[in-house]
């Protein structure tokens, strides 16, 4: 229903009968009887033929906000989804006074604009990808860099619900969204660790790519069919979205505008925040996002709680393997379609490489992003390295390496047996929980990381996110 409603809505009204450039039925020599003054009876004859279509555009609009409400009472009566329970939204409380702690669960009853109604606030020390101005009660976010080479941004009005929007902000062109939020849909998996540790996965009421899940409390909400299925990044459910009306939709972009799914999202008037996470270098940068993701349910002190704790485990790390003077080399990679990408030395994987302890091959390179090499350009640097590193997911033994190109093993790191991959936690399905929690925990990145390059640093634990291959 909701279909055959977007459709109606959005097909242009019909138009008043443009009778002065219809088609004339004169005879030649014949008098035009739309000139001024004549023929007055065809005159009224036409305000009536207009008056009846004004009347038919009404009736119609009459349906269409019949059927509007219909669906309303149908998503809030029935289940989303087949077999699929309706999700809850937790209600909020009111609160009265001066808060010493964001509400992250009450709405204000007695507004007072001299009070200051976040008192904790949200410090960025490795992220660089967006930043959070401060109001009384208001926030303004910001995502710097949203997709790779952008050159727009996104802002965003936080309110703190029982308060008033700012008047400066009510004519501008930005999303204003009410908080704390209480339901959301992400479509993506890699936030699903930072709603963990906000504990946060109550409100998650909707999500894209149920098959690639790894959190296993996410598993079980989708097993009890507690949560909707919105369907892919390639095609997401907009009917399923728009019937669940989430407080916010968690999303990310590539800069493919307009066929973007937040652009749809948007125009049909829900709350959209995009996270540009995944561009950030620092492995902390990445872990740092959980800071935005509690921006918009006021857990600024739970995220910062959170992320301390994260930081502290990775900075002990680093610090262990700081002053080794033997550092092992180490190459990533493979070829695809004739082109071997490897990170540039300023990239989020040659940062962990170096925090562990190798001594990545391309460290000199001054770009975040990838280089494009060929076979022959990459066997020349790296074929003596001693380790080999994330590699084809596909490939689960050494057989499979050579068995896509028998150049493979003419590396050092394939005939000693060193190519490690980081599929260790993948489902099913194929969802690689590497780009999942991972993102979320450097400090186990970095762990495995360490136990592969430095066994004798760490020792008896196994790993978690990386395997070696198989012989």
């Amino acid at each position: 229903m909701i279909k055959l409603l977007v459709k109606a809505l959005t097909v242009d009204p019909p138009q008043p009968p443009l009778i002065r450039g219809e088609k004339s039925n004169l005879k030649t020599g014949e008098k035009n009887p739309f000139k001024r003054g004549e023929n007055n009876s065809l005159k009224r004859r036409e305000n009536n033929s207009l008056k009846r279509r004004e009347k038919r555009l009404k009736n119609k609009l009459y349906i269409l906000i019949i059927l509007l409400i219909s669906t309303i009472a149908i998503a809030c009566s029935k289940n989303p989804t087949n077999n699929q329970q309706n999700p809850q939204t937790i209600q909020l409380s009111t609160f009265t006074g001066i808060p010493t702690t964001n509400l992250n669960s009450s709405c204000v009853a007695d507004y007072n604009r001299s009070v200051d109604y976040f008192p904790n606030k949200t410090k960025i020390d490795y992220a660089t990808g967006f930043k959070v101005e401060y109001g009384k009660n208001y926030k303004i976010v910001s995502v710097i860099n949203p997709w790779q080479n952008a050159n727009t941004s996104f802002s965003y009005i936080l309110v703190q619900c029982g308060t008033p929007i700012p008047q400066k902000f009510t004519n501008q062109q930005i999303q204003i969204i009410e908080i704390p939020v209480q339901s959301t849909v992400s479509l993506a998996t890699t936030y699903l660790p930072y709603l963990e540790s906000l504990e946060l996965l109550d409100s998650l009421i909707g999500i894209s790519d149920f098959k690639l899940v790894n959190n296993p409390r996410v598993r079980k909400q989708i097993e009890k069919r507690e949560l909707v299925d919105v369907g892919n990044n390639q095609a997401i459910d907009l009917e399923r979205i728009l019937t669940l009306n989430p407080d916010l939709i968690l999303a990310f972009a590539m800069g493919n505008s307009p066929t973007e799914n937040y652009v749809q999202l948007q125009q049909a008037g829900l709350a959209v925040a995009i996270n540009g996470g995944y561009l950030e270098s620092h492995p902390l940068g990445r872990a740092e996002w959980l800071k935005f993701i509690a921006l918009f349910f006021n857990q600024e002190a739970k995220a910062e709680q959170v992320f301390s704790q994260t930081r502290e485990r990775y900075e002990q790390m680093v610090k262990l393997t700081s002053k080794l003077k033997q550092k092992p080399t180490v190459f990533t990679g493979f070829s695809y379609n004739g082109t071997w990408y490897v990170p540039g030395g300023k990239s989020y994987a040659a940062r962990l490489l170096a925090d562990a302890g190798a001594n990545y091959l391309w460290s000199e390179s001054n770009t975040a992003g990838s280089l494009p090499l060929d076979f022959e350009s990459v066997y020349e640097r790296a074929g003596k390295a001693e380790f080999w590193l994330n590699v084809n997911q596909e490939w689960n033994n050494l057989a499979d390496v050579i068995a896509e190109e028998e150049r493979y093993g003419l590396f050092t790191a394939f005939q000693t047996g060193q190519i490690y991959n980081n599929n260790g936690r993948v489902n099913q399905f194929g969802g690689n929980d590497y780009w999942e929690s991972g993102v979320a925990n450097p400090d186990v990145i970095l762990s495995d990381l360490i136990q592969i390059f430095h066994p004798e640093i760490i020792e008896n634990n196994d790993l978690i996110y990386y395997r070696p291959l198989e012989n």
